[in-house]
């Protein structure tokens, strides 16, 4: 208010009617870190910083010379006023997010949801789409349960606990043992599975908890809502629409269904040998107990795949419908019926044994046989909307999501097989007391090797070509260097930068290779599995002796590489724990892998940018909306990524008030080609007409960030040529040591930088309008919105500002795209809407 009313006395004292012009406010700068994090000190190259607004985990920050900026503008003319957002702890700031490592599967499906072609009118497709990626998801959640049921239930409480010899390596579990003199009241199989079972259901409940702590600090934050205004068109960009970083609903059904899933699980694998057995020696009151408890676990099966099935996201309005119902009743059935299961399994049996192996092949090989349908389904759906709106940039030409959706898939394989593999050499060291683990699990461990010889050679062709590349930039960047003293060890280092960031745009082939490969063995491991009821080794017996040779080799090396390759995974999550360095590291997988909502695994990471996204809308919303001043939003890397998610996120009035200024940023390179339906040309053209401006710079020895590829009015086109790194090939009397090749660093070092950034505030529009007057009347404010801090002032919502701003002349055409709307119909892209954007060249 009192900012408000010292603008007010400023207008009244020029004769003004509440406006000024655009040179009397001040312009910011805000600036957005990439992958990795950084400090506010370092983004404002300043020692003595300000939190302006935000807290610990994400906020806001200031030069503390700066902090006046609203109030005294005439102190900052000429030049912008600098801000920092920094993110960073949304994603690194905690030792226990490297624990974050075991639920990679989860992310990775995650990703493939948001993966599918761009399409146009074909909301039916695209719902198909979404469904299968979910149901893949809950294959993945239930391998998991599975797994550790396979190790509490099978391998510990069945076979150990019921093998002398294993009793007699393992002490610890000689109460659980029916051969100990002393045999207690836990040594009757049901009652060792149902102690064993505390395991998955711990796990289960972990996951929940995780799931749902996440939820609550990270799906509740509400995007900015603003009123409709004139020329705004009806459906925007994906990512433009009200409910995209709000899927708080979806998460909540999904955990609940993912839940009871888990719980189900447990209680299938508890209740299994108990009915086995009563089917042939119990009696009718436990085999009519039985039947019952199956039926009701196939109801609350049944009931969970509904869930999963029935509703999707729902973007195009903020949905705070929580279907509270559902998410309690749902998973607290299932844990009943998980619960008189338990009590039906312990029950006595007298003359029940364990012996052999419970019965998981079956259960795991059901598993496979489902994610390869089901992956292959969904190539097929991502093909058929593939070749309705082809796009050249699009990887694999469509199939990257059910190509992610593969190695999902076999990562969750690799850590349940590792994990058997190890607890059953474990629990059996000489090999000959216990069944060991399901023959499925062995087949798909034999499966490693070849998997390996496969990428051994493209590694060797990916080398070659390297070296091929790095040959052809040596002339290249003789040329871009005419007149440099000859250092020919100097040339080839500035050369092999530049061939290894060519690595990137290889990434799709590799990908796709490795799915195929990895989906065509795991079929081999299935038929091989079912059709000789026997490892590989066995199987092989009676054979010619190179075929049971490479059998045994198979067998043993895989056996040893999953397990070694699964203690190296949890070897790097215990180091991260204690190295801040590690975890520094997996927090940067983390900013790349967790950008996108949890749309199919309620389970996995949780989306930091459903936090940053309203983060910085809402700043640059009352920052426009108070002020009236200019705004370049200058986004680094991963950083570039949210300002372009947060400058559609903003109302048409305040997106033209924007300038963008992206570097190092993999918007086309990586998001444009791996997510074609969010940010193909057709949505990066649609942002470049309705920010004022866009300016993108790039190098050559970046290997994330390149080229945008779009024309542009600030000049002949978005980009600019490409950055030289290094700035100098060798050394020079302004430069006496060699300068350093920067890569993706640094962008702010080069002069282009600043050079960019002058131009694009001089090309913000003036007459822009001031600060609404105290007294005048408030404009709408949208429904239950809340309120935005302004900085160094009092609350300021950016629908106040907004409904001081009319229209900016000429309007703004946005270019709508399809989005992922599995629930509702979907609106359609016209074909024209990527008219104007060429594809970008290769960097």
């Amino acid at each position: 208010m009192e900012r408000a009313r010292e603008a007010q006395e400023h207008e009244g004292e020029r004769g003004g009617a509440g406006h000024r012009s655009a040179a009397a406010a001040p312009a910011l700068e805000l600036l957005v870190h990439g992958v990795g994090g950084t400090t506010p000190e370092e983004m404002l190259r300043d020692p003595r910083t300000v939190r302006i607004t935000g807290d610990r985990t994400a906020a806001v920050y200031r030069r503390a010379d700066d902090t006046d900026a609203e109030r005294h503008p005439e102190n900052h003319r000429g030049r912008p006023v600098p801000e920092a957002y920094v993110w960073c702890n949304l994603t690194s700031g905690n030792a226990a997010r490297a624990l974050w490592l075991l639920l990679l599967p989860f992310m990775v499906a995650n990703l493939a949801h948001w993966m599918r072609p761009m399409t146009t009118g074909r909301p039916r497709t695209v719902r198909l789409y979404g469904l299968i990626v979910r149901l893949l998801g809950l294959t993945l959640t239930v391998l998991l349960v599975a797994a550790a049921c396979e190790v509490a239930l099978d391998l510990g409480a069945w076979q150990c606990a019921g093998t002398r010899a294993c009793v007699g390596r393992h002490p610890w579990l000689g109460f659980l043992s029916p051969a100990a003199p002393d045999a207690g009241w836990w040594s009757t199989p049901g009652r060792r599975l149902a102690l064993a079972s505390l395991v998955p259901v711990a796990l289960t409940g972990l996951l929940w908890y995780l799931s749902h702590r996440t939820w609550s600090a990270y799906e509740s934050e509400q995007p900015v809502s603003h009123p409709a205004e004139p020329g705004e068109e009806e459906h925007r960009s994906a990512l433009g629409r009200p409910g995209f970083w709000y899927g708080r609903r979806l998460v909540a059904r999904l955990r609940a269904a993912h839940t009871a899933a888990g719980f189900l699980t447990v209680a299938a694998a508890l209740g299994s040998p108990a009915a086995r057995h009563d089917r042939r020696h119990g009696g009718v009151a436990l085999q009519s107990l039985g039947w019952l408890l199956a039926s009701a676990l196939l109801v609350g099966a049944a009931a969970a795949v509904w869930v999963v099935c029935s509703r999707g996201r729902t973007e195009q309005r903020l949905d705070r419908d929580l279907d509270r119902g559902l998410v309690r009743w749902l998973p607290r059935g299932a844990l009943a019926v998980l619960l008189l299961t338990t009590v039906y399994t312990g029950w006595s049996r007298p003359g029940w044994r364990s012996a052999g192996r419970l019965p998981g092949d079956t259960t795991f090989g059901a598993l496979a046989l489902a994610q390869g349908v089901l992956v292959v389904a969904l190539g097929v759906v991502a093909h058929v909307l593939h070749r309705a709106r082809p796009d050249a940039r699009a990887a694999m030409r469509g199939q990257a999501g059910p190509a992610v959706a593969m190695l999902a898939c076999a990562l969750g394989g690799v850590m349940s097989g590792g994990v058997a593999q190890r607890v059953a050499d474990w629990l059996d060291g000489t090999g000959q007391a216990m069944a060991g683990p399901p023959v499925v699990l062995t087949w798909q461990a034999s499966t490693i090797p070849p998997l390996l010889l496969v990428l051994l050679v493209l590694v060797g062709w990916l080398a070659r070509r390297t070296w091929l590349l790095r040959r052809a930039e040596t002339e290249a960047v003789e040329r871009d260097y005419p007149g440099e003293p000859d250092d020919s060890a100097r040339t080839l280092r500035i050369a092999s930068a530049r061939a290894m960031a060519v690595l990137t745009d290889r990434a799709p082939l590799v990908v796709g290779i490795v799915s195929a490969v990895t989906l065509l063995l795991g079929a081999v491991a299935l038929v091989g599995a079912f059709a000789t009821d026997d490892t590989p080794e066995g199987a092989a017996h009676g054979t010619v002796p190179l075929v049971r040779g490479a059998a045994e080799t198979a067998q043993a090396l895989g056996s040893w590489l999953i397990g070694v390759g699964f203690l190296l995974f949890v070897t790097w999550g215990r180091r991260a724990y204690k190295d801040a360095s590690a975890r520094r590291t997996i927090g940067i997988l983390w900013d790349v892998g967790t950008f996108w909502p949890r749309a199919a695994h309620p389970f996995a990471p949780p989306c930091y940018a459903e936090r940053a996204v309203p983060d910085l809308t809402w700043r640059m919303a009352a920052w426009t909306g108070t002020t009236g001043g200019r705004l370049v939003l200058s986004g680094h890397s991963q950083g570039s990524v949210l300002a372009a998610a947060a400058a559609w996120q903003l109302g048409p009035s305040a997106r033209k008030r924007v300038a963008l200024l992206t570097y190092g940023s993999p918007l086309e390179r990586l998001y444009g080609r791996w997510f074609p339906a969010y940010f193909g040309p057709a949505s990066l053209s649609a942002l470049h007409r309705e920010v004022d401006c866009w300016r993108n710079l790039f190098r050559r020895t970046d290997p994330i960030g390149g080229p945008i590829g779009l024309p542009g009015d600030c000049g002949p086109q978005v980009d600019r040529a490409p950055l030289k790194d290094p700035l100098a090939h060798g050394r020079t009397r302004q430069d006496p040591l060699p300068a350093p090749i920067l890569g993706h660093s640094e962008y702010q070092a080069d002069p282009a930088f600043a050079e960019e950034r002058k131009r694009l505030l001089a090309r913000l529009r003036p007459g822009l309008p001031g600060p609404r007057p105290a007294d005048a009347p408030a404009g709408p404010e949208p429904e239950d919105a809340p309120v935005g801090p302004g900085a160094g002032g009092g609350p300021v919502g950016p629908g106040a500002g907004d409904a001081s701003v009319g229209p900016e002349p000429g309007g703004v055409s946005a270019a709508p795209e399809a989005g992922d709307v599995s629930a509702g119909s979907e609106p359609a892209q016209p074909d024209g809407a990527s008219g104007d954007a060429p594809a970008a060249p290769g960097a």
